[in-house]
């Protein structure tokens, strides 16, 4: 496999940085420990600029190459926040921050691109400039809307963002993209059905809303199967289904319900919206009872520009010598969504091969593509940005 040579010779740095932020990790802008990690490592490598506090807690670093008559700037970007997960893994390297843990890779994204990082203040073999992006928050918190918002593309006058994320289940050190849509829209809503509670022996005298939710999620399902045009991509899910009593014999007064609504399509996410709210109050009303509802839009859908895409194809090819899998559209979100919609670039999937899936106490991140993601920066930097 073509990796760059630096790399290899990396390796056990890159392994080193990754399981001690794997060991510490931080949940949402509360990266601050990882944030000084980060900034310490980049000062020691010489970038030409480390900047903190972009974004709350991000950190960006430029580094200039040996010419830069292009005057271009491209932005790489790798999240570093951890989820609200107690680890399982067993690793000697296991969490030390009880309920919290590094489940979805973040601190893999993070050391690819601190070597990847540590190559291009040594070689520099580009025309431009980089700027290297350390994320706070993208696990529902919005870290790169944050960034953008504190402005991270005038700042730094950055053209196109790159982006990558280990993918359990594809084939270790494989990369897959998809131009176009990508990840979807990742919407929120909580219905709260209010009744009449009371004693489970007398339901003549109450208003269930144990009846009413049940209803409600079963006939939500008719989104997706009625209302949509089935050419087109949505999904919703009910995922908390919560009463005020945990009484066997008594009838609550109010159920919680807490969901999801996935779109590519505008007008599907409008008129999906539009059912979640009519059926809610409708089937509610129906039995005496009424809906609360709350809706909350999230991270955008994410789209890859199609020329970006096929340059990370090509790019992603030439470093491991395996033709670039297309990928299929992806229902889960991803926040890189908001600085693809500040400019043009593309997102890339590399394979973490047959481990358990992100978001599980088990999940593990495999170090065996840790010196394949660094090698793909590398070379998509001097691929973009030829002297």
């Amino acid at each position: 496999m073509p990796i760059k040579n630096q790399f290899s010779e990396l390796f056990e740095h890159i392994k080193t940085w990754r399981h001690h932020i794997h060991q510490n990790p931080e949940l949402m802008y509360d990266t601050i420990e990882t944030s000084k990690f980060v900034e310490t490592k980049l000062k020691e490598f010489g970038c030409d600029e480390v900047l903190t506090g972009i974004g709350r807690t991000g950190v960006v670093a430029l580094i200039e190459g040996k010419k830069n008559i292009s005057g271009k700037v491209i932005g790489l970007r790798a999240d570093m926040d951890a989820l609200p997960i107690q680890e399982q893994t067993n690793l000697d390297y296991s969490s030390n921050n009880p309920g919290v843990m590094h489940a979805c890779g973040h601190d893999g994204h993070t050391a690819m691109l601190l070597g990847a990082a540590k190559y291009l203040a040594d070689t520099r073999n580009f025309n431009g400039k980089v700027a290297l992006i350390f994320q706070p928050a993208e696990e529902g918190g919005g870290g790169a809307k944050e960034m953008i918002e504190d402005g991270l593309v005038e700042k730094f006058n950055i053209q196109e963002f790159y982006g990558m994320h280990n993918m359990p289940g594809l084939e270790l050190g494989r990369f897959s993209i998809k131009s176009g849509d990508f990840f979807a829209a990742a919407d929120t809503f909580i219905i709260r059905i209010v009744g009449k509670g009371g004693h489970a022996a007398k339901p003549q005298e109450t208003i269930d809303p144990i009846l009413i939710s049940s209803n409600l999620v079963m006939s939500l399902q008719s989104i997706a199967s009625r209302n949509i045009n089935p050419t087109k991509d949505v999904v919703v899910s009910v995922c908390t289904f919560q009463t005020d009593t945990v009484s066997y014999n008594v009838i609550p007064e109010i159920v919680t319900l807490k969901g999801t609504l996935r779109t590519f399509d505008k007008d599907v996410q409008n008129n999906a919206k539009d059912k979640i709210f009519s059926l809610s109050k409708s089937i509610a009303e129906a039995y005496g009872g009424k809906a609360e509802i709350e809706f909350n839009y999230g991270y955008p859908v994410m789209k890859n520009s199609v020329d970006d895409t096929e340059i990370a194809m090509s790019v992603a090819e030439k470093v491991t010598g395996k033709k670039t899998l297309n990928a299929e559209k992806i229902m889960g979100a991803e926040d890189f969504s908001y600085m693809l919609n500040s400019a043009k670039g593309a997102y890339i999937l590399i394979g973490n091969g047959d481990t358990p899936s992100v978001h599980s106490p088990t999940y593990i991140f495999n170090d065996e593509i840790l010196p394949i993601g660094s090698s793909y920066w590398a070379e998509l930097v001097e691929t973009k940005l030829q002297l």
